[in-house]
């Protein structure tokens, strides 16, 4: 990445919040502070205006919540990375946000240093998860759904199958790389493998793509 300040837009309802934000970002040549929203419809129309290169996202917001907003950014402002910061870490939560495409998910409790880290991971694309995220994640791809595989693992496995890298499908799909990774460990375990080739082969065996 260039050495230009990552330039940041705080998306949260509460006004005392997003001062506090600002202030640990500011003093630093690092980042630089270029927005504010209230909520999401709010965040998506300034993203599309001041291109951030990451967005801390709150989820509980009025008009329209976080996930909604990281949906619609995943179309309108691609190249921005979604940090979601929040106060909650239940499956309701979690799940949906990582797979509308949020870069990474932390909880408002993390101390200032961990955010900045978070930040600046975010910024060059890298997923960064709370330690309490993770783990209900990972519980998630130990006890996926048995059966038969989703409409969206069919989609990741056909493209996986065509040769396309997790950058590559996450692109064509509109999802982040976390999101393709945990569809691909929900896909291995679904079809008894290990690896990419072997649910490739394990697919073309049972006629799922062709």
């Amino acid at each position: 990445m260039s050495q230009h300040a990552i330039r940041l837009l705080i998306v949260d309802d509460h006004p005392i919040v997003r001062n506090g934000l600002r202030g640990a970002f500011t003093g630093t040549a690092e980042f630089e502070v270029i927005g504010e929203a209230a909520h999401g419809a709010e965040a998506v129309a300034q993203a599309a205006v001041l291109r951030p290169d990451v967005v801390l996202m709150d989820l509980r917001m009025p008009q329209m919540d976080g996930v909604e907003a990281i949906r619609q950014l995943q179309r309108q402002a691609p190249a921005a990375r979604i940090l979601v910061l929040t106060t909650f870490d239940t499956d309701s939560d979690v799940l949906p946000a990582i797979e509308a495409g949020a870069t990474g998910y932390l909880l408002k409790d993390a101390p200032v240093e961990d955010l900045l880290r978070a930040v600046r991971s975010a910024a060059k694309g890298e997923s960064v998860l709370a330690p309490a995220v993770a783990e209900r994640l990972m519980g998630h791809v130990r006890q996926p759904a048995q059966g038969t595989l989703s409409q969206r693992e069919l989609q990741v496995l056909k493209l996986v199958a065509d040769g396309a890298t997790n950058r590559e499908v996450a692109a064509k799909l509109f999802i982040s790389e976390a999101s393709t990774k945990t569809h691909l460990l929900h896909i291995y375990d679904k079809l008894g493998v290990r690896d990419r080739a072997a649910a490739v082969g394990e697919a073309f065996r049972r006629g799922l793509v062709t």
